[in-house]
């Protein structure tokens, strides 16, 4: 795994051995930055569920101003450190360990970046549900792509604009209405 673009372009990430992370693939990961090209630069990048990073740290590559990472697996966790030394961006970033679900609203942050393991179903829920109560300008949600249809088109106050699917992935982008 590498970082597509930016400043660190072409620099390689560790990812935990196994299949316990699903990392998002290197051309969704850029299609996903060249939508987000006119509002990455100076923002602060939430990215939950991060694994080991590499959404986060490509938001950072490409201009963000801040990432905060929100993880709960130790393996992924170690990772995402390693990654973040590795390219001495940790002034920019800030790591939280534990289940994003109950914290996400707790952070202050233009784009939001959610990646649940697609078996837990129930992590979709619970944090559009609380994003939808306490907005954010854009929210992200990489799911699988027969799992559109499962996804509500609004969570109180955010509404889902746009779909982008590539593959077995899709990108749910949710703005506030």
């Amino acid at each position: 795994m590498r970082v597509i673009g930016g400043e660190f372009r072409s620099r390689r990430l560790k990812a935990p051995p196994g299949d316990s992370v699903r990392p998002t693939p290197d051309r969704l990961r850029e299609a996903l930055f060249n939508i987000l090209a006119p509002r990455i630069e100076g923002s602060v990048f939430l990215d939950a569920y991060a694994g080991c990073g590499s959404v986060g740290i490509e938001a950072i590559s490409r201009g963000a101003l801040r990432a905060i990472f929100l993880e709960k697996s130790r393996p992924a966790l170690r990772c995402l450190e390693q990654n973040i030394q590795s390219l001495d961006i940790g002034a920019r970033c800030e790591v939280h360990a534990g289940n994003a679900a109950p914290v996400i609203t707790r952070f202050e942050a233009g784009i939001v970046f959610l990646d649940p393991p697609y078996p837990r179903e129930i992590e979709y829920e619970r944090c559009l549900e609380a994003l939808g109560d306490a907005p954010r300008p854009l929210i992200i949600v990489q799911h699988a792509s027969k799992f559109t249809t499962h996804l509500r088109e609004t969570y109180g106050r955010i509404r889902r604009v746009r779909i982008l699917s590539q593959g077995d992935n899709s990108l749910s982008f949710y703005e506030p209405r």
